[in-house]
C-alpha cells in the first residue's frame, strides 16, 4: 500500500481542553466559571448533563499521561482552567491549582511528551463575568494579561509551546449571537460578538507582549493562536457564489486573523457591518501585527456558500450568503455534524493552502482536526470507528497534500483523546479514540486509537 511520508521532526499531538475532562470544579479551591454556571441551567445541555465530573481527569493523572506514552504521541495539547489558578479570575492565587498542572507538566516531560498550553478555552471566571461584563469590558485585557504573566512565571521554565485563545469567533458567536454557549447571550446579536471579539484580539496582543518583553528570551518558547475555521466551497462556478465564499471566508478566518496581520478587520466586514465592528487605535494594531509565532487551525468540515441578497438576524444572512449542509463530494458521512457542515478532505487542502498565501506563508500548526460520532455504549460497534479511520485517513492525506504544494504545517493535533463533554451537546456526541465508562471511568481504547498509534510510528500515512 503506497504512503505519503511527513517530515522528519513533524509533531503528532492530541488535543483536549480542561472543562470537557477534568471534572472536580469545586474541589482544592477552585473558583466557578462561566461553564459551570451555564451547564446548570435547565434545558442548555442537551441531555442535561455538564462537565462538573467530565472524565475526571483531575484524579486520573498518571493513567491517562500513560495512555498517551502508549499512543506513542510527541505532544499534548490542554488548556489550563483560569479559575483553578485565580478563583476570582484576580487576586489570590491557588496554590492548589497550580500544583495540579505542576504535575500534569512533570509527568508529560517524564513521558518524553511535550506540553502545549492553551490559556483560555471558553471558561471566563464567574467573578470577572458578574462583576465586569467577562469579555464584554474593555479592561478584561488587563486581567488576561495578569493571568497569563502568572502562568509564563509559574510554568514557562518546562512549556515552551503557548497558544492564548482556543476558537475566538466560537466564542463570540455561539457565547453572544446563537446563545447556545456560556455566557449564553442573545441581547444585542447584532454587536456583542464583534465587541466581544475584539476585547478578545486586545487580551491575546497584550499577553504576547508580556510573553515576549519579559519570558520569551530566557523561557526561549513560542506564542500563537488557535482559530476555528471550515471551507467556505462556492456552491458554483458563478461571480456571485465565488464573490460570496470569499465573504464567508473574511467572516470566519479573516475576523480574526486579519488583525494580527496588517492591524484591521477584512474590509467586506467594514464595508457591511459599519459602526458595528469595532476599530482599533494606531497603538493598538502595532500591538496586534505580528503578534504570534505560529497560527493554529482547528478544521472538521466544509460548507457549500452561494449568494443570498435576504440579510437575515443569524451569521450567514449578516454576510449576505447561504450555507448549505450535507456533503459536498464526501458522500460516505452525511450524517449532520453538530456545528453544520459536511466532511470534505480537498477543503482542508484548500483552506490550507488559502490561509499561507494570505499571511505570508506563516507556521501553522494543526491544533484540532476529528471526527464527530453518535455516543454509544462500550460495544464492538462504538469500539470499531471505522468511520474515524476513514475521516483521519482522508484528512492526514489532504494536508499531506497541502504541505507539499508548500504549506509549512508543523504539527497535527488529534480531536480528541477521549469521548468528553462536548459542550451543549453534552455526552451525546463521541469524538475520542478512547471511550470512557462514566459508571467507573474505565478507559478503553477503539480501533482509531491502534490506527493513530500506527500512523506516528510510520510518520506516514496511508493511501
Amino acid at each position: 500500500m503506497a504512503s505519503r511520508q511527513f517530515p522528519e521532526h513533524f509533531v503528532w499531538g492530541t488535543a483536549t481542553s480542561s472543562y470537557q475532562i477534568e471534572g472536580a470544579w469545586d474541589e482544592d479551591g477552585k473558583g466557578p466559571h462561566i461553564w459551570d454556571a451555564y451547564a446548570m441551567l435547565p434545558g442548555r445541555i442537551k441531555d442535561g448533563s455538564s462537565g462538573a465530573i467530565a472524565i475526571d481527569h483531575y484524579h486520573h493523572l498518571e493513567e491517562d499521561v500513560a495512555l498517551m506514552k502508549s499512543l506513542g504521541v510527541q505532544a499534548y495539547r490542554f488548556s489550563m482552567c483560569w479559575s483553578r489558578i485565580l478563583p476570582r479570575g484576580e487576586g489570590e492565587v491557588n496554590e492548589a491549582g497550580i500544583a495540579f498542572y505542576n504535575r500534569l507538566i512533570d509527568l508529560l516531560l517524564e513521558a518524553g511528551i511535550a506540553p502545549y498550553v492553551t490559556l483560555y478555552h471558553w471558561e471566563m471566571p464567574l467573578a470577572l463575568e458578574m462583576t465586569y461584563g467577562g469579555w464584554l469590558y474593555e479592561g478584561i485585557d488587563d486581567h488576561f494579561a495578569a493571568y497569563a504573566r502568572l502562568c509564563f512565571e509559574r510554568f514557562g521554565d518546562r512549556v515552551k509551546q503557548w497558544m492564548t485563545f482556543n476558537e475566538s469567533n466560537a466564542i463570540a458567536e455561539c457565547g453572544y449571537r446563537w446563545g447556545v454557549h456560556a455566557p449564553g447571550r442573545m441581547a444585542n446579536p447584532d454587536t456583542e460578538p464583534y465587541l466581544c471579539a475584539h476585547h478578545l484580539l486586545l487580551s491575546h496582543a497584550k499577553a504576547v507582549a508580556v510573553y515576549r518583553q519579559e519570558f520569551q528570551a530566557q523561557q526561549n518558547g513560542q506564542i500563537g493562536i488557535a482559530h476555528n475555521t471550515y471551507w467556505p466551497e462556492p456552491a458554483s462556478e458563478k461571480a456571485e457564489d465565488r464573490e460570496a465564499a470569499e465573504r464567508a471566508f473574511d467572516f470566519t478566518v479573516g475576523w480574526l486573523h486579519d488583525p494580527l496581520y496588517r492591524g484591521d478587520y477584512p474590509a467586506s466586514m467594514r464595508q457591511r457591518l459599519g459602526e458595528k465592528l469595532p476599530s482599533f487605535s494606531p497603538e493598538e494594531q502595532k500591538l496586534l501585527i505580528g503578534s504570534y509565532d505560529y497560527i493554529g487551525i482547528n478544521h472538521y468540515l466544509s460548507k457549500s456558500v452561494s449568494h443570498s441578497d435576504e440579510l437575515g438576524d443569524d451569521f450567514s444572512g449578516v454576510i449576505g450568503t447561504k450555507m448549505k449542509e450535507g456533503c459536498l463530494d464526501f458522500d460516505a458521512w452525511d450524517q449532520g455534524y453538530p456545528h453544520g457542515g459536511s466532511a470534505y478532505p480537498d477543503g482542508f487542502r484548500k483552506l490550507l493552502e488559502k490561509v499561507s498565501q494570505r499571511y505570508g506563508q506563516p507556521p501553522i500548526v494543526i491544533t484540532e482536526n476529528g471526527f464527530f460520532q453518535e455516543t454509544l455504549a462500550e460495544t464492538s460497534a462504538a469500539l470499531a470507528d471505522d468511520d474515524r479511520i476513514t475521516y483521519l485517513n482522508a484528512y492526514l492525506a489532504a494536508m499531506h497534500d497541502a504541505m507539499t504544494a508548500g504549506v509549512d504545517v508543523l504539527g497535527y493535533f488529534l480531536w480528541t483523546l477521549f469521548d468528553n463533554f462536548e459542550w451543549s451537546e453534552g455526552y451525546q456526541v463521541a469524538m475520542g479514540i478512547y471511550h470512557v465508562d462514566h459508571t467507573n471511568m474505565r478507559r478503553t481504547p477503539k480501533r482509531s486509537a491502534a490506527f493513530y498509534q500506527k500512523l506516528i510510528a510510520d510518520n506516514a500515512v496511508s493511501l
